[in-house]
């Protein structure tokens, strides 16, 4: 089949139009441009299940390294550390020799990072080994965003929300292949190193996929996605931060700590409050996962349909719910139907604070929403963090209700996402959650 004009755009790094909510969905899109969609859902995909197989193993390298909740909070410490230091590292490299040169050498390290906490034996070298799995979730979360976006204004129509759904099927696929291992008596470094060696494969395989080239200049799209900071014309002041931007990333900071909650505690509080057999417990985050994965393939219609505002009111409410089924009764089929709730209702959430970075001030849309995403990462690294330090001088129960506290706070911020009206010749005003993600 022939390349479109758009497929050449892309390719060569020429200027594409931005997605649209008027863009036709009947546009077929080139061969080359399909092929490259889904290299960066396989991205995502293999991202989601290396962070979801380390999730569900969780309680067997507590056990192996011989730590309470306090001193895993020391080591999940460790994960939070590499992810920011590797995210730096990640925009400039990608910057520079572009997001498909990158994205390869980050999965493969992403990849084979996965079995090192298998081979910790004190709370140093699980802090290491952390260390060393946070990089790699850093290293391959930027690039695989700025491609996602490249890809996403080639195509002229929203699909971001496919990457990131692909994301949550994979930490449901982790989560799942972590239960079934622990279920058959694999041990944890067996079931790391095989999905390891699963992921590197799949990687190097969707490599030839990605668009060739460079982002350069039209690849700023791209920094909006992936976080990346927009830049202000020369000679021009640099205008501060709105304050309702801040609110978006109030709204992005709740929700991050909520999964950053789930996907470092779930199986822990399974298996040590609920009573929850290993395999069981290692389920839970797949649950989680699933749920948030469907949410996120129907997000953009219930966006159309309610307005962002009521969607993340509503889902907010929904996570709060089902946190608080969990904790409220801590066995394992209550448990596990109250973090299913919390993942639906979770799934909708960051899509929505991003669409409405993005969408505020369309110059500055790349900064604002750099700004968001940090508010969202600093959650979601740090929060299983302080979550492990309360537990300790508490009880994980009490830790977990943290997160349903800042789902409220959600609701009450999501005022925020209300869509500005247009200025009166701009046009009708757009739908209400258009698809950008």
């Amino acid at each position: 089949m022939p390349e479109t004009g758009v497929d050449r755009a892309a390719a060569s790094g020429g200027a594409v139009p931005p997605p649209s909510a008027d863009a036709s969905p009947d546009a077929a899109p080139g061969r080359s441009l399909r092929r490259a969609r889904g290299a960066v859902v396989v991205y995502f995909f293999v991202a989601g299940v290396i962070l979801a197989t380390w999730a569900s193993r969780v309680p067997d390298i507590k056990a192996q390294v011989g730590i309470d909740d306090g001193a895993l909070s020391v080591g999940l410490l460790g994960l939070a550390v590499g992810a920011l230091a590797a995210m730096q590292v990640a925009g400039r490299a990608t910057d520079r020799f572009g997001s498909a040169a990158v994205t390869l050498p980050a999965a493969v390290f992403g990849s084979l990072a996965l079995a090192a906490p298998a081979h910790a034996h004190s709370l140093p070298a699980l802090f290491a080994a952390l260390f060393a799995l946070g990089a790699g979730h850093g290293l391959i979360d930027v690039p695989m965003n700025v491609h996602a976006a490249r890809v996403e204004r080639a195509y002229g129509r929203p699909i971001m929300a496919s990457f990131h759904a692909a994301f949550s099927i994979g930490g449901f696929v982790g989560a799942g292949t972590g239960a079934l291992s622990a279920h058959i008596g694999m041990s944890a470094t067996a079931a790391f190193w095989t999905v390891a060696a699963v992921c590197t494969v799949a990687s190097f395989a969707a490599r030839p996929m990605l668009l060739p080239g460079r982002d350069s200049e039209p690849a700023r799209s791209g920094d909006e996605k992936s976080g990346g900071g927009g830049t202000a014309p020369a000679g021009r002041a640099r205008p501060r931060i709105a304050p309702v931007v801040l609110l978006f990333g109030v709204v992005a900071f709740a929700s991050f700590v909520a999964e950053g909650a789930a996907t470092d505690w779930t199986s822990v509080y399974l298996h040590d409050t609920a009573g929850a057999s290993d395999a069981v417990a290692a389920a839970g985050f797949a649950v989680f996962s699933a749920a948030m994965a469907a949410g996120r393939l129907v997000g953009d219609r219930l966006a159309a349909r309610f307005g962002p505002v009521a969607l993340v009111r509503s889902c907010g409410l929904l996570a709060a719910g089902g946190l608080g089924l969990a904790l409220a009764v801590p066995v394992p089929p209550a448990a596990l139907a109250g973090f299913a709730l919390m993942g639906a209702g979770l799934s909708c959430v960051v899509p929505q604070a991003f669409s409405a970075a993005t969408s505020y001030d369309p110059a500055r849309a790349g900064r604002n929403l750099g700004m968001v995403a940090a508010f969202g990462y600093v959650g979601l690294l740090s929060g299983p963090v302080a979550i492990g330090a309360i537990a300790h001088l508490t009880d994980l129960r009490a830790a977990l209700a943290v997160p349903a506290l800042l789902a409220l706070v959600a609701v009450a911020a999501a005022g925020a996402l209300r869509p500005r009206r247009p200025a009166p010749a701009a046009g009708p005003a757009p739908q209400a959650g258009s698809g950008q993600v």
